[in-house]
């Protein structure tokens, strides 16, 4: 782990950061741990395409999707970012070429904490193979 130093002074502590994206789908998280004393943790991520036996060439491939899953567990003393967040890959000519946003979540934590959270994050599936049915707002 790196080592870093502070106006002179020699000041160890550990430093960890994750980023990755899923083009295909848009979709991005991180995963970010600094000053910390102690740090014990455990992250699996896996990002795929989702055909459904399509092949590239197919007309039918516009209809792939992708997923974005990560499972983290870690017990941390010190201070943590996790964040995701899921936007269409496509710019969008009705927001002046911006990205139109689906969701995102920011967590920042300092202190002595445990975090367990699975994240799973799914392109938009136009041809309907992957159906989310939201809760609705009360």
């Amino acid at each position: 782990m790196p080592v870093y130093y502070q106006t002179g002074t020699y000041d160890q502590k550990w430093i960890e950061k994750l980023c990755l994206q899923n083009y295909r789908i848009g979709a991005v998280l991180t995963e970010m741990y600094t000053h910390a004393e102690h740090l014990q943790k455990t992250t699996e991520v896996k990002t795929r395409s989702h055909c459904q036996g399509i092949t590239r060439d197919s007309p039918a491939a516009k209809c792939c999707t992708g997923v974005l899953e990560a499972n983290l567990n870690s017990n941390v003393i010190g201070v943590a970012h996790i964040g995701w967040i899921s936007r269409d890959p496509n710019a969008d000519n009705q927001l002046k070429g911006r990205h139109a946003e689906y969701g995102r979540s920011v967590e920042d934590l300092t202190g002595v904490f445990s975090i367990e959270k699975f994240i799973q994050l799914w392109g938009n599936s136009t041809c309907g193979a992957i159906s989310v049915d939201w809760l609705p707002c009360v």
